[in-house]
This record gives C-alpha cells, sequence and structure tokens, in this order.
C-alpha cells in the first residue's frame, strides 16, 4: 500500500468518481475560531467516498474474475458503492447488512441491484458470514477498507485535498477524517505524505467508539466493547484493520472524540450554511472542526463529510433541535 497504488486509482476512477470540492463558510470560521474548509464526500455518488473504493477495487479485478460477482459486508455506504461499482461493470454483488443499518441504505442498495443478506452485528461475525458465501458461490470478497484497491481508491479524496488547498495558496493544515476501520483516514494520510507533507490527518470517531484514538495513543490495535448503539453506524468497526493501522500509527496525530449531539449540531450548521446533508458518522470530524477547538492546531482546519446517507427522522432531529 503506497502512493503508487493512489494514482494509479485516481487513474482508474478518473471520469466515474466525482472531484468534489472544498467548501467554506465564514459562519463557520466564526464559531471554529479559524479558517474552516470542508470536503463534501456526501456529494460523491451513492452519496459516500465509499464509491471511490468500490469501484477502484472493482476495476482492478481481472475479467473473468469481476464476471462471477463479488461480497462486501457493509452498513450501507460501501455497500451501495459496491452495488452501483459493481452493476456498472454488470457484475453480480452480494452485500452482507446489520439489521439495524439505517432503513434508506439497506433499500438504495437493493435498489442498486444487490442481494441483500442481514445479520445481527451484536451476536453474529459479518466477516465469517462473508467468507462462507464467498467460498459457496465463488465471489471475491471485497472488505470495508482491509484491501489495498479500496484504500487506493479512498485515498484519491487525500490527492484532492492536496491539489484543492494548493490552488487556495494553503500548505499548512490539520485534516480530520470520519474513521472507522480506516481505509479513508489511511489512504488521506498517505495521499497528504506525498502531496502535501506539511498537513497531518487526524482520525475523528464518536464516544463510545474511539477503537482508533485508543489504538494510536497505545501502539496496538485495540477493540470496541460495542458494535452497535450509536448513531453514527457509518463509522462503528470492532477495530482499525490490519492493513490500515501501521499507516495511521506512522502518519496520523492523536484521534479526537466527539459526542452524538455534537455530530447532530454539526448536521444543522452543513445544512444551514453550507446547502449540504451529512449523515452523523459523516459529521464527526465537522463537529471536531466546529465544537473541539482546544484540540486542534493551527489557523486552518479541513473536514472530510464522508457521507449524507441519513435517515429522514434522523435529520429532522438535527435540525428541530440545533438548526
Amino acid at each position: 500500500m503506497n502512493i503508487d497504488a493512489i494514482r494509479a486509482a485516481a487513474q482508474r476512477t478518473a471520469g466515474r468518481a466525482r472531484v468534489t470540492p472544498l467548501l467554506f463558510s465564514p459562519f463557520l470560521d466564526d464559531i471554529a475560531g479559524r479558517r474552516v474548509l470542508v470536503k463534501p464526500e456526501c456529494l460523491q455518488h451513492t452519496g459516500s467516498f465509499k464509491y471511490r473504493g468500490a469501484w477502484s477495487a472493482i476495476s482492478a479485478l481481472e475479467t473473468t474474475t469481476r464476471a462471477r460477482g463479488v461480497i462486501a459486508f457493509s452498513s450501507g455506504n460501501h455497500a451501495q458503492g459496491i452495488a452501483l461499482a459493481a452493476r456498472q461493470h454488470q457484475a453480480p454483488s452480494v452485500i452482507i447488512m446489520p439489521s439495524d443499518a439505517p432503513a434508506m441504505k439497506i433499500e438504495n442498495t437493493r435498489a442498486l441491484g444487490a442481494e441483500v443478506i442481514l445479520y445481527d452485528r451484536a451476536t453474529e461475525d459479518r466477516d465469517a458470514i462473508g467468507a462462507k458465501i464467498a467460498a459457496d458461490r465463488g465471489l471475491t470478497l471485497i472488505k470495508p477498507f482491509d484491501n489495498v484497491d479500496v484504500v487506493a481508491g479512498q485515498g484519491t479524496v487525500g490527492l484532492e485535498i492536496a491539489a484543492q488547498a494548493r490552488a487556495e495558496g494553503l500548505t499548512v493544515a490539520e485534516v480530520l477524517v470520519p474513521c472507522g476501520g480506516g481505509g479513508l483516514t489511511s489512504g488521506v494520510a498517505l495521499a497528504l505524505e506525498a502531496d502535501a507533507p506539511k498537513m497531518t490527518v487526524r482520525p475523528v470517531e464518536p464516544t463510545g467508539f474511539d477503537d482508533v484514538a485508543r489504538s494510536l495513543a497505545s501502539g496496538r490495535i485495540m477493540r470496541n466493547e460495542r458494535l452497535s448503539g450509536s448513531l453514527c453506524d457509518a463509522i462503528i468497526t470492532a477495530q482499525p484493520g490490519d492493513l490500515t493501522f501501521p499507516i495511521m500509527h506512522r502518519l496520523c496525530g492523536t484521534g479526537i472524540v466527539v459526542s452524538e449531539e455534537d455530530c447532530l449540531r454539526a448536521m444543522a450548521m452543513a445544512f444551514t450554511r453550507l446547502k449540504v446533508v451529512i449523515e452523523p458518522g459523516g459529521a464527526v470530524a465537522l463537529a471536531a472542526a466546529l465544537f473541539y477547538p482546544d484540540q486542534i492546531n493551527g489557523d486552518t482546519v479541513i473536514a472530510v463529510a464522508s457521507g449524507g446517507n441519513v435517515d429522514a427522522p434522523v435529520f429532522a432531529r438535527a435540525l428541530n433541535e440545533f438548526a
């Protein structure tokens, strides 16, 4: 896993993945007490950055392997990315999703042509389920973060941040990234190491599910005690990936942990000031940028808004309570 893999993924995704902008608002700057730029991957195909890694991984498969089909497990964003990329490659897809995933994500994944298999994330092992079905049906398992081509695809976010910041005359910033298993975080960190070495990536997680922050602090992989019960379902994983953790440990700054309430506040601010819709898990980085100033260094912060697939009642709650 290196910058060459990310640049190769950028070539494969060119013309497929959207180049999302860097957004800003003086109102957000006032709240944060520094310049805030937002990378809205909620505007990406299927509503999240996951499409980048999905297209990167599926397009890298040999033709005969791809034709047999792919399988993935996801709470919804990786699911939708894989489902769309597979359909665009005319390949079948099977997605294993937790039964408590947002209804919209389950419905969208099915609508994109995937076969959806539900499981209980608190009592069942999605890795074991995926491995068995892959073996039984001859499908290629595309993991959500422990896959070189997936991480490479997510790293294209970092290439865009570096280029867009450079166009703004910006070379120094802390880049806050919503973090589950670390695919996006490690990919962005590798890209910035090469193209914007004065920028530092900081992983951001919700309270109670801070396995990456604890892992970075201890120097070894730590697990979450719980695997459900958070509004930030998109970034809830058992632990950092074996592929991604060494990259994050080498390149990332300390993790930041934010409350669910602050995620909802950030969602409301993103809608009222930037006119974009962010889901709770996708809003953790913006929440850190706006409401945790003492944990951030420097005059400029870039927050990745990683996804926007939120059920209407949750979004309404954010607006009703904080807009």
